[in-house]
This record gives structure tokens, C-alpha cells and sequence, in this order.
């Protein structure tokens, strides 16, 4: 997508929601400092800035998850106090939420209409709620992407996203906040998303939009807010600003060298699949190297984060081969990998890497255990030690190794993540969406943390939706396709086109062969 400015459809200057001079403090941590935010009707506002910034402190106590220390409310220019989201949702404000809640044994329908079943007794309609579910899909273009059939828990990460859309918009709220929407979704439903984004601006909704994708927010966005650590550093006209003043603005220091890498020869194979199959995915080869970096490009339903889960016996393996430093592999489970030094950080941090109510310190120690204990018993000093080394190595913002893992940011959890494999020491990493849903700021970090284990002789693997990411860090890329790899572009010579057009290609009737050999 092209980096163009905003064309607002219906703007006006009418402040539907504001909140004014909105502190919140949790014990000795200031998440908000006097805050404002507006937003209006028929306008677009994006609400920037890095992880830990205060955001979702502040959409939290718009739709009354959070009440403010201090601060004022008001709707329509009349002050409101919202004591629960349900108080919030019956005055018209919702939040589309980045990390959506699905009920996984019962249809979409039944998850977009939760609550509002028109249960009579024990029962209700599902043939008239199906059908009621299908039509509003088709009204906001998104029935040929998911059906309302469908069991909540065979959903994927973007269909999920959907439903949490759906659920939003089928009540007619006043005010929506969308949060970080597109991290799951591909471009074609990021395509209707965008058209049902405008689609509510020009009804007059007053709309607010988390993002840390710039041309996001120059393709939607009329206003600009940035936070900084729980500060307001302004409020900019998008035509008025550039992606340069806002990356200033967010983080307050130069992040020109974002993707700079001290490469290096690549050494011996860690990592050989030969023509590994699964359910859903055929005939992979493909080969990582020690202190090497090795991108995997695709769209959405591509493969990547299956084959990435059948790499470390999350998903069993149907044909094929998989070595692991020279010797053949047979993982029953994700355990059997670690025993072999192979880490993974999932793209579904909280659901599938994260102990969310235990601690740090619990969750970065929880992969070498087997390190730190002395017989039967694990020392909590010394895990207390590996875990405040971490912290400090990483700049993870915790006010302590006890803090719940769920209070962190979205950046911070993911750091959290990457320490428990440093601490481990693996041979091998592999990285599903590692910067997901994460500032710019923290990306950086997060770059920067990957090239020092690459420099440490780790094998790394990268699934990235982000092509400026995978060009930036990759010495190697595996483009994917329909199950298959689509091809491999060697980093001298990839482009984001040369990327796009493996990753469009059809592998279903033809081998599209690599760019660059792989050696084994």
C-alpha cells in the first residue's frame, strides 16, 4: 500500500468524545499524566506512540475498564462517568480490541450476536441468527472471508479479528476505537476493513485508531495524537506531517538505523528440511545456517506459521525429513525441539507463549529450568538473577521481575518472550510475527537483539507479514504459497516486488524454482 495522505469523506469540527487532562497511576507507575484526547465526528484520529506509551491505559478507561485518577469525560459536550464497559457500550462507545475473545465451541454468529442472542427460554433460532449473521457479513464485505458456520475455535487469527470488528459495529455505536486491527489481517481484508473505516467516517462516527503502521495512518488518519511515557506530546493535522516528525515525537530519538546488521559468514547447517509435508503444507525444502537469518514471506494462509509449528512438533509431520545439526529429528512435541536447543516464540504471544498470571521472572525462566535447578529443588534467587540480567539486557519496562507479565505492553510481553530463549541458549530460534502489534521503538530493540544472537552463531528463522522487516533483516528469504515455497531470493537481490510476485505466484500447478540454491 502507498504512502498517501488522508482524504476525509465528512469531517466536521464537533468534538463527540473528549477526554481532558486524564492521569491514571497504578501504585508508583504513572500510565497516563494528564492526557487529552478528542475525537470528532466524521474525522478519523490516530492515537500513536510506543508500547507502554499509555494507550491502551487510555482507550481502557474510555470504554470503562479503567477509571481515571483524575480528569474529565464528556459526551456531546456533557460530562459522563463510566463505572464498566457495559455503561460505556449502552452510551455508545466500543473498542475493537487487538487481541479478540472468541467462545470457541459455539458458530460466528452466535460470537458477533453474544449477548443479544433473542434467547426465548433455554433456547433460540440458529437457522434465523445464521442468517441474520450472513447478512450483515455481506453488508460490511467481509462474507467471503469468513462464514457465520463456522466453530469459533477453527477460526484463524484474521477471522477472529473480524468477528471482534462485527461485534463493534452491528450495535451502531457513536464512538469506535479501533486497536491495532490489521496486525492479523491480510490485504485483502485490510482492503475492507479500510472501506468500512471510511464507510463509518462518512456516517459521522467519530472514530479513533491505534496503529504503529505508518502508511495506516497517513492512508486513514485526519488527526494525529502522540503519547509519550503517559504524556501528551501533541496533536497534528495528518497533512501536516511527515513520517520523520512523528517518529520523533513517539520515541524522541533517531531510529535511522533501524535494521543495521553486522553480517556475517553464515557457518555450518543447523537447520535441513527435505521435502517435509503436513496437512498443510507440501514438499518444504529449505536449509538455516548458524548466524544466519532466514526470512519466510507470504500472504495470509500461506503456510508460514504451520510450517513453523511442524518445525518444532507442534504439528505432525506427514513426509519428509528434518535434521537438526547434521542428524535426523523426530519431534513428537515442542519439548523434544527445546531438548534439541530449538526456541520458538509463537505470533500468538498471550495465547501461546506467555504464562499471562505469572510473573517476569516465572516466564523468562521457564525454558532452563533444568539450568538453574540443583536436584529436586530451583533456587528463586537464582531465578530472581536470570531474570533481572534479562530485564536489564533487554530494557524491559517492569518495575520488577514480579510484576504480572499481563500488565506489560505489547513490546514489553514480546521481550519478555525473546529473554526466556536467551537465557536458554539455543542453537536455533525460530520467530513467528516477532514484532507484532509492537512500536517502532520497541522494533528497533527488538532488531537489534536479533542481530546479537545472530552474531552469537544462532540460527535464526523470521516469519514476518511486514516486507520492509524481512528485506531489512534477512540474509536469505523462502517466499510461501499456497502451502509450498513459492521460491527463495537471496538478500542482494529482493525487492518488495520481486517478494510480492513469488508470494501472488500459483504453486498449486507449477514448481517455481529458487533464486538462490540452498546449500545443505
Amino acid at each position: 500500500m502507498s504512502l498517501q495522505q488522508a482524504q476525509p469523506e465528512a469531517s466536521t469540527d464537533a468534538v463527540t468524545f473528549s477526554a481532558r487532562d486524564i492521569s491514571k497511576s497504578f501504585g508508583p507507575i504513572v500510565a497516563l499524566d494528564a492526557v487529552t484526547l478528542e475525537l470528532r465526528s466524521g474525522e478519523i484520529t490516530a492515537l500513536m506512540g510506543e508500547n507502554g506509551a499509555g494507550k491502551s491505559t487510555l482507550l481502557k478507561i474510555l470504554t470503562g475498564d479503567y477509571v481515571p485518577d483524575s480528569g474529565t469525560l464528556t459526551l456531546d459536550g456533557v460530562e459522563v462517568h463510566f463505572t464498566d464497559p457495559a455503561h460505556a457500550h449502552a452510551a455508545g462507545l466500543r473498542v475493537i480490541s487487538q487481541e479478540p475473545e472468541i467462545v470457541p465451541h459455539v458458530s460466528v454468529a452466535e460470537n458477533i450476536y453474544v449477548g443479544s442472542l433473542g434467547v426465548q427460554g433455554f433456547f433460540f433460532d440458529r437457522r434465523k441468527l445464521q442468517a441474520r449473521a450472513a447478512a450483515d457479513l455481506s453488508r460490511y464485505g467481509f462474507d467471503q472471508v469468513i462464514s457465520p458456520t463456522t466453530i469459533g475455535s477453527q477460526l484463524s487469527a484474521a477471522q477472529r479479528q473480524i468477528v471482534e470488528i462485527m461485534r463493534a459495529v452491528i450495535d451502531n455505536p457513536r464512538v469506535i476505537c479501533f486497536d491495532e486491527p490489521t496486525s492479523s489481517l491480510g490485504d485483502d481484508e485490510v482492503t475492507l476493513l479500510f472501506r468500512l473505516i471510511r464507510q463509518l467516517r462518512a456516517e459521522g462516527k467519530a472514530i479513533g485508531y491505534v496503529s504503529h503502521r505508518m502508511n495506516e495512518i497517513f492512508q486513514l488518519a485526519d488527526r494525529i495524537t502522540v503519547l509519550r511515557d503517559g504524556k501528551l506530546v501533541g496533536t497534528k493535522k495528518t497533512q501536516d506531517t511527515d513520517h520523520n516528525e512523528l517518529v520523533h515525537m513517539m520515541v524522541g530519538r533517531d531510529l535511522s538505523q533501524m535494521f543495521q546488521r553486522e553480517r556475517q559468514p553464515a557457518g555450518a547447517t543447523v537447520l535441513h528440511l527435505q521435502n517435509v509435508t503436513t496437512d498443510d503444507v507440501h514438499d518444504i525444502t529449505m536449509t538455516v545456517k548458524a548466524g544466519e537469518v532466514v526470512g519466510v514471506a507470504g500472504l495470509v494462509g500461506a503456510g508460514r506459521s504451520e510450517l513453523m509449528k511442524a518445525i518444532v512438533g507442534d504439528l505432525p509431520i506427514r513426509g519428509g525429513e528434518v535434521f537438526v545439526n547434521g542428524e535426523r529429528a523426530h519431534f513428537r512435541s515442542p519439548a523434544d525441539a527445546l531438548a534439541a536447543g530449538i526456541g520458538f516464540a509463537p505470533e500468538e504471544r498471550k495465547a501461546e507463549a506467555l504464562i499471562m498470571q505469572r510473573t517476569v521472572r516465572d516466564n523468562i525462566v521457564l525454558a532452563s529450568l533444568s539450568r538453574i535447578a540443583k536436584g529436586w529443588f530451583i533456587s528463586s534467587r537464582a531465578e530472581k538473577a536470570v531474570a533481572t540480567k534479562y530485564i536489564g539486557q533487554l530494557r524491559i519496562r517492569t518495575p520488577s521481575s514480579e510484576q504480572l507479565v499481563k500488565n506489560l505492553s505489547g513490546g514489553n510481553q514480546q521481550k519478555v518472550v525473546l529473554a526466556r530463549w536467551l537465557a536458554l541458549g539455543p542453537t536455533l530460534l525460530v520467530l513467528d510475527e516477532p514484532t507484532r502489534g509492537v512500536d517502532v521503538g520497541a522494533k528497533a530493540e527488538i532488531y537489534a537483539i536479533i542481530d546479537q544472537l545472530a552474531q552469537q552463531g544462532v540460527a535464526i528463522l523470521v516469519v514476518s507479514s511486514e516486507l520492509p522487516e524481512v528485506l531489512g533483516l534477512a540474509d536469505r528469504i523462502y517466499v510461501m504459497a499456497g502451502g509450498r515455497i513459492a521460491g527463495s531470493v537471496d538478500r542482494a537481490e529482493a525487492t518488495e516486488e520481486s517478494i510480492l510476485a513469488l508470494a501472488m505466484s500459483d504453486t498449486s500447478t507449477q514448481h517455481v524454482p529458487s533464486r538462490s540454491a540452498d546449500a545443505s
